[in-house]
């Protein structure tokens, strides 16, 4: 017998709907299979056996995070299909800072009402980003809320899981005055400071579609551009170098995440000259005339993640993330200090 409720529809829940997002996403999720996926979705859990090759003392290192704010730039432009990266990038890009590498994800979605095509939109997005990051989409939620939010909204959040070997476990205590601070760029806002961004443009479907010559593209184009996918990059320098530190550069811009990775009485020494900014944080901090000192203690300012290696390493380093496809440079130092971060 078919699983179905007119009652349950009637007051504002369509099991049904369900399904056919369910039948709907199946080619997405197919995309992100790997050889460790024992399970199919619909189950009650999803099952995946760890390929342990090289692994001596395995240690699971897991992340949650969703994509904040920036899904009202989504449902101002009904464009559904990026946000899904922007969740993955969010968890993976936290646990590879641990030294691991993703195995799984699974995503949760709550939304107003259950539209199987733009449920299946989102989960597009989001398994592109497991395909970025190399996991597998083992599993998820979507919970339809009449009631508790618009029919035409919906959150996003996830839960990634990677592997690490005990003994690789970066250990941010090696770090010592001298060793250099590597930058990888940022594609943009990224997921972070967009309560920010919606308050300076006063968000509206006229102003996201207007193009900006300051950033080659129209507003909203530039500000939905998804959250970059750091783990080939980091997962090439780890191979190439010894790396004693990563930081992700989300909320709370430098001043937050950069101390974060740092052991007491160190501080990264940065030159305001050597931040490489995108345009978008020039136009954010010029029409909302936002100090200095609040946009690299909000945004990445187009550093989205931050390596320690010791000084001799830095140019192997920088070639191997290049190697990977991302761009990178020398951001700056570590000095003795106990400021967290200098910006000179």
């Amino acid at each position: 017998m078919k699983s179905f409720s007119e009652s349950y529809k009637e007051a504002g829940v369509d099991v049904t709907a369900g399904y056919k997002a369910v039948e709907l996403m199946k080619a997405h999720v197919a995309r992100t299979m790997t050889g460790g996926v024992l399970s199919g979705i619909g189950g009650f859990g999803g099952l995946f056996e760890l390929d342990m090759t090289g692994i001596n003392k395995p240690v699971l290192v897991s992340g949650t995070d969703g994509v904040g704010t920036k899904i009202k730039i989504a449902f101002t432009m009904d464009r559904h299909n990026t946000v899904g990266i922007d969740c993955v990038a969010m968890c993976v890009n936290d646990i590879i800072c641990c030294g691991a590498k993703p195995q799984f994800f699974l995503d949760y979605i709550a939304c107003g009402k259950n539209i199987p095509e733009k449920i299946a939109d989102i989960v597009s997005g989001v398994a592109e980003g497991c395909v970025q990051a190399g996991c597998a989409l083992v599993g998820g939620e979507t919970a339809e809320h009449p009631g508790l939010m618009p029919d035409e909204e919906y959150d996003l959040a996830g839960f990634a899981v990677g592997i690490v070997d005990k003994d690789k476990i970066l250990d941010p205590s090696c770090q010592k005055a001298g060793d250099v601070m590597i930058a990888i760029k940022s594609s943009g806002v990224h997921s972070n400071g967009f309560s920010l961004v919606r308050k300076v443009f006063n968000i509206s479907e006229q102003n996201l579609a207007r193009h900006q010559s300051d950033l080659g593209t129209t507003l909203g184009e530039c500000l939905l551009t998804p959250t970059k996918i750091y783990v080939k990059a980091v997962m090439s320098l780890l191979d190439a170098v010894k790396v004693k530190s990563l930081s992700h550069i989300t909320g709370g811009g430098f001043y937050e995440n950069i101390p974060r990775s740092l052991p007491d009485g160190l501080s990264a020494k940065i030159a305001r000259a050597d931040v490489q900014t995108l345009p978008i944080f020039d136009l954010i901090a010029k029409i909302g005339n936002i100090p200095e000192r609040d946009m690299f203690n909000t945004f990445n300012m187009g550093v989205g993640m931050c390596a320690v290696v010791d000084k001799n390493d830095a140019d192997k380093a920088v070639a191997a993330i290049k190697a990977a496809g991302e761009e990178a440079y020398v951001l700056g130092e570590l000095v003795e200090s106990d400021e967290g971060v200098i910006i000179v």
